[in-house]
């Protein structure tokens, strides 16, 4: 091959120096503290890196206490409902320290970069000094995961909003994580995973550029977060296509000529969707297979799954148990040594030319229907998705697709003990909110939640505001509640 790793269009790697990528185990439940002890003992453990699982409150924009919240407080992940949180979540931890601070906040996201942006100011740190990503692809809510709050165009105004103040305050910070990983979690291939996400960095990207925003002030420090799942040597050859597809795609539509701007940087995920609750230590040798596929794709960032996903939050010994196979696959098998490990295995490149060009086709069907925006408008790539996921779920009981445990060598269901949220968990977070109301100068509060609606109502960048906010100890759910009021709340479309 006449192209090198570290060339363009970046197929064989961003790098011809390969190093071990930065790992990081997603993690977080009920309370804060509970949280900051979990995220100590990860990286006790050797973890360079940590993701916060937010709770599904805390992602919609609602405080503990809010009715809507009532049983999920705590329960996928930590309740978040102010800076005040936040404090507790971090006491103790050097953020200097670590590579990354990643999260899920995606219709939140402006806010979780003010929140970080608070607490910098109130610790006298500068924001640069330390690694925060910052998922924000709010886009990819309406098609595949779900927890949007607003309409699909002020969603997207908010997302640009963060992204085009950090390029200025934070440059180094990750502003925007253009997630595949739920698109392929909802049953699309490895090319519509792809030419979806990167159909709605278009979106984005777009609309930066139209505020007058360089593309080369921000695609370096943006990411892109996919899933890596059994299909060995097809995964391997997706992370290669999208690295080619990303770096032509950011010269010829945008003119980057920051070389920077055209490597794209990989955040894996192994696949959740392939965890089994059936003999759920096989899990142990999927997740191991994916991972090595991670590292023989030239990822920059890798989460390992805990073997007992699929029956709820990770125990500490899952958890750290998929640690320990990220660094058996970066230290003992060599292949953080040599950059591009399969490059020139004919199998290996043929899948990696059918994939571009399959996810050009997918990127070429969208821009022809409008692009991403107005596809989410008419629910077209949750249509798709869905019927795609129902053609694997019928793969798998009729055992066309075999998934061993479940349709071939099952065997009766083995006790394993699973991690169980304190019932109490939620009523103490949602006294805390309530004491933090109480205490809390309450004209500095409203005077910052009213500059976030006249921001809002200006069309003015929302994030300095939201800093502003945050720093009083306004809650998520104020914040949200305020711009609610001006852009008004998600509804599907007919069908959809």
């Amino acid at each position: 091959m006449s192209e090198q790793p570290g060339e363009f269009p970046y197929t064989r790697g961003i790098s011809a120096e390969p190093k071990p990528w930065i790992m990081g185990q997603y993690a977080g439940f009920a309370t804060a503290a509970e949280s900051n002890r979990r995220f100590r003992e990860l990286l006790a453990a050797g973890q360079t890196g940590f993701s916060v699982a937010l709770d599904l409150p805390t992602q919609l924009g609602l405080d503990s206490d809010d009715p809507r919240a009532a049983g999920e407080v705590g329960r996928v992940g930590v309740a978040l409902d102010s800076l005040a949180d936040l404090e507790i979540l971090l006491d103790g931890i050097d953020l200097a320290a670590v590579t990354q601070v990643r999260t899920t906040a995606n219709s939140i996201g402006y806010l979780w970069a003010a929140m970080f942006l608070a607490l910098a100011e109130k610790r006298g740190v500068v924001p640069d000094d330390f690694g925060l990503f910052i998922q924000n692809d709010v886009l990819k809510e309406f098609i595949a995961r779900g927890t949007q709050i607003f309409p699909p165009r002020p969603s997207l105004s908010l997302a640009v909003d963060t992204m085009e103040h950090l390029s200025k305050h934070a440059p180094r910070w990750v502003p925007l994580a253009m997630s595949g990983y739920h698109m392929a979690e909802a049953g699309g291939d490895a090319a519509t995973e792809v030419g979806y996400t990167f159909a709605n960095a278009i979106a984005y990207l777009d609309s930066l550029v139209d505020r007058g925003v360089d593309v080369d002030a921000v695609a370096p420090s943006l990411y892109t977060f996919l899933s890596v799942g059994m299909d060995f040597l097809g995964e391997v050859a997706k992370l290669r296509a999208a690295r080619r597809v990303w770096a032509k795609l950011v010269r010829d539509r945008y003119g980057a000529t920051d070389p920077r701007s055209g490597q794209l940087r990989i955040f894996a995920f192994t696949a959740g969707s392939s965890l089994t609750a059936q003999q759920p230590l096989n899990n142990v040798a999927r997740t191991a297979i994916e991972a090595l596929a991670a590292a023989c794709g030239g990822v920059q960032t890798l989460h390992v799954c805990a073997y007992d996903e699929a029956l709820g939050v990770p125990t500490a010994d899952a958890a750290t148990l998929a640690l320990r196979t990220q660094q058996v696959v970066a230290f003992e098998t060599g292949l953080t040594e040599v950059a591009d490990p399969l490059g020139g295995s004919y199998e290996v490149e043929a899948r990696t030319d059918a994939c571009e060009k399959a996810i050009a086709e997918v990127m070429a069907d969208i821009e022809a229907r409008g692009g991403a925006l107005a596809c989410i408008e008419a629910g077209y790539q949750s249509g798709r998705l869905a019927d795609a996921a129902y053609r694997q779920a019928v793969a798998v009981e009729s055992g066309e697709r075999t998934v061993v445990g479940v349709n071939r060598h099952a065997s009766p269901p083995e006790p394993l003990d699973v991690f169980r949220i304190d019932p109490a968990a939620e009523a103490g977070q949602i006294e805390a909110v309530r004491r933090l109301r109480a205490t809390r100068d309450a004209s500095a509060v409203e005077a910052a939640l009213a500059e976030v609606e006249t921001a809002a109502r200006k069309g003015e960048n929302i994030v300095p505001a939201c800093v502003t906010a945050m720093a009083s100890y306004a809650t998520l759910g104020e914040v949200v509640a305020r711009l609610r009021a001006v852009h008004g709340s998600w509804v599907a479309a007919p069908g959809v």
